[in-house]
């Protein structure tokens, strides 16, 4: 795997990550009200697990370089 690819790779990490962050518990209090307890996991926009659910990540497409 080259450097390039390897970016984008971590590029492509970083943007699921953002999506699967935990809410901040005034969000669970303001969507759920006061008196639920709920983990805060519930609130965010794509659940994932590191055994259940995989990213799906595939290489970048890089020209052949012996076609010029």
């Amino acid at each position: 795997m080259g450097n390039r690819s390897c970016q984008q790779k971590k590029i492509k990490l970083a943007k699921a990550t953002k999506q699967t962050r935990w809410a901040p518990v005034w969000v669970v209090l303001k969507k759920m009200g006061k008196g639920k307890k709920v983990h805060p996991s519930a609130v965010t926009h794509v659940k994932r697990h590191w055994r259940r659910t995989k990213l799906k990540i595939k290489p970048r497409r890089q020209s052949k370089r012996h076609l010029g």
